[in-house]
């Protein structure tokens, strides 16, 4: 019974972490899609770095080790890999619920910052080539202008805008978005959190069962 109950954690952790690494892959190629086709980046002077691409980028990656590590613990019932994969996701998931509390904790400091960003680049419209063709690309995908809408722009607004003159800027438009799809971004985030507890509830109980195989084998 031992055995079987060591085979079947062990080929589902396995699977769980496969898909997950996949999952890492995808995630990693589209940050470098994003970071190879669009320069958002620009758009924050102080944190050029600091683009979507980037972020996708590191996320990826980090799943990539941690799926890797929960794969060959798990197929080759190694108590380290699987210690060292159940201590990342703790690390993972306590980090998630630290930037989480700090988010709704600093929210409108947060929506100041990034305004005030916005409205820093709006001024290098002309001068820099690169914030240029980042605001035109935002501008023309999200059928906005500006930050708060076309009196943001000294004199006439620029082509990309959209002729109507009651369109929305492109901060209030994206903070609208995020409003109005938070139940599904909420959503999202618990199945991402309730992922990972399972993660590290199967590493704990395949180690916990190799611990007693190995009891039952006189090992």
């Amino acid at each position: 019974m031992g055995m079987s109950s060591l085979k079947l954690l062990k080929y589902v952790l396995f699977f769980f972490n496969l898909l997950f690494w996949f999952c890492g892959c995808c995630t990693l190629g589209f940050g470098i899609y994003l970071l190879i086709h669009n320069n958002f980046g620009v758009l924050f002077h102080n944190l050029p770095s600091l683009t979507l691409g980037n972020v996708l980028i590191i996320v990826g990656s980090i799943i990539m080790v941690v799926a890797f590590l929960g794969c060959m613990g798990s197929i080759k019932e190694n108590k380290c890999l699987l210690m060292s994969f159940f201590v990342l996701l703790l690390i993972i998931l306590l980090a998630e619920v630290i930037l989480a509390i700090l988010l709704f904790v600093y929210e409108q400091k947060l929506n100041e910052y990034v305004a005030e960003g916005l409205m820093d680049s709006i001024r290098r419209y002309h001068s820099d080539n690169s914030t240029k063709a980042a605001w035109d690309s935002i501008q023309l995908f999200l059928q906005c202008c500006g930050v708060n809408g076309t009196s943001d722009w000294s004199g006439a607004p620029p082509a990309s805008c959209p002729s109507d003159p009651l369109v929305k800027g492109c901060y209030v438009k994206a903070r609208q978005w995020f409003h109005s799809n938070f139940l599904y971004i909420g959503i999202i985030t618990i199945c991402v959190c309730v992922i990972q507890v399972l993660g590290m509830s199967f590493a704990l109980t395949l180690n916990c069962q190799i611990d007693k195989t190995s009891q039952a084998l006189g090992l």
